[in-house]
């Protein structure tokens, strides 16, 4: 009984742990898309969908910010 409380309370903590980084993996490509926008509500917006076209292109992290920064420089106000 003891090995079953241990796995279960490490499989726990280990899931824990990893939900808790992904929320933050997101919280910070949302926030650096949402930084690009400055206060434009449009903007902001559409950097948003920018940032779920690059997840569903699997851009890495480390080309993540050039990747934002370009669509941001292609942003027009209509």
């Amino acid at each position: 009984m003891d090995y079953f409380i241990v796995a279960v309370v490490s499989i726990s903590g280990f899931y824990f742990h990893w939900w808790l980084y992904v929320r933050i993996k997101r919280w910070v490509n949302r926030d650096l898309a949402l930084s690009m926008a400055e206060k434009d509500k449009a903007k902001q917006a559409y950097m948003l969908e920018q940032l779920a076209q690059a997840q569903q292109l699997k851009i890495p992290k480390r080309e993540l910010a050039t990747w934002l920064q370009a669509a941001a420089d292609r942003y027009t106000t209509n």
